[in-house]
């Protein structure tokens, strides 16, 4: 479904994008796979080699730097020559009270979250608009969607993720780039640390898991058989009309909303 695609991943070291990863190179494209974990993110990209028909390769980057997206961009075309996909899991998530949150923790989540998705995207954008065409998928959250008490700074600028991705969809739309949003309800290492932050009424899995009306037998939503297939068809042309949309992979998590 993706032969011959050309792609990047960020936060392809854990969770949902080590899983984007392993699904486009099983889909038959080219990856690179990007992360701030150097060791864990080059053993990935090794394993899903072994996994092809698709390729894979490693780049380290910090997409809270301008200089660092820039040079890891610069390297993963010099590699691929082309770039024909972006996906954007890479982000942090931690609590803050609204009454109390520290500038540095409020800043720190704004750098990596939402000047992360800014500089990923525009660099994306450069190369893309000199096909004539591309996928940006950038990843939002319920928490933006909804009052977050125990995590204001990233429900706040994951806020911001979504209004950007709106933006960009309808800034970039004349060079046939369309911009989507995942907001995801997956388990990943970020959701279990989520998780033990939680009070003694909310840490249980019959709290998490009633969450999400599909039955789907565990708390949350798996990386692999939940997110990749969403994430392959919006790597495809298949989706080609579809962009600007923030859309919820939850098992029906935000229909209550």
């Amino acid at each position: 479904m993706l032969e011959g695609k050309k792609i990047i991943v960020t936060g392809s070291a854990s969770g949902m994008g080590q899983a984007t990863l392993k699904a486009y190179v099983k889909a038959g494209a080219n990856v690179v796979g990007m992360d701030i974990s150097d060791d864990k993110g080059k053993d990935i990209s090794t394993n899903a080699n072994n996994h092809g028909p698709g390729t894979c390769s490693f780049i380290h980057i910090d997409v809270s730097d301008e200089d660092s997206v820039k040079n890891a961009f610069y390297l993963a075309l010099e590699e691929l020559k082309t770039l024909d996909v972006l996906a954007h899991p890479a982000a942090i998530q931690g609590p803050a009270d609204a009454s109390s949150v520290k500038v540095e923790d409020w800043d720190n989540m704004f750098a990596v979250n939402v000047r992360g998705t800014m500089l990923t995207n525009q660099n994306a954008f450069k190369y893309m608009k000199k096909n004539g065409s591309g996928s940006i998928i950038n990843f939002g959250s319920i928490s933006g969607l909804r009052p977050e008490p125990s995590a204001s700074a990233y429900s706040a600028a994951k806020g911001a993720v979504h209004s950007w991705t709106r933006t960009a969809a309808g800034t970039w739309g004349k060079h046939d780039i369309r911009v989507n949003a995942i907001l995801p309800a997956i388990a990943t290492p970020m959701y279990y640390a989520a998780r033990e932050r939680s009070t003694d009424e909310e840490n249980t899995v019959a709290h998490w898991r009633n969450s999400v009306p599909i039955a789907l037998g565990q708390e949350y939503g798996d990386p692999d058989n939940d997110l990749a297939p969403v994430m392959v068809f919006f790597a495809s042309d298949a989706s080609k009309f579809i962009t600007g949309q923030l859309i919820p992979v939850d098992g029906g998590q935000t229909a209550g909303l």
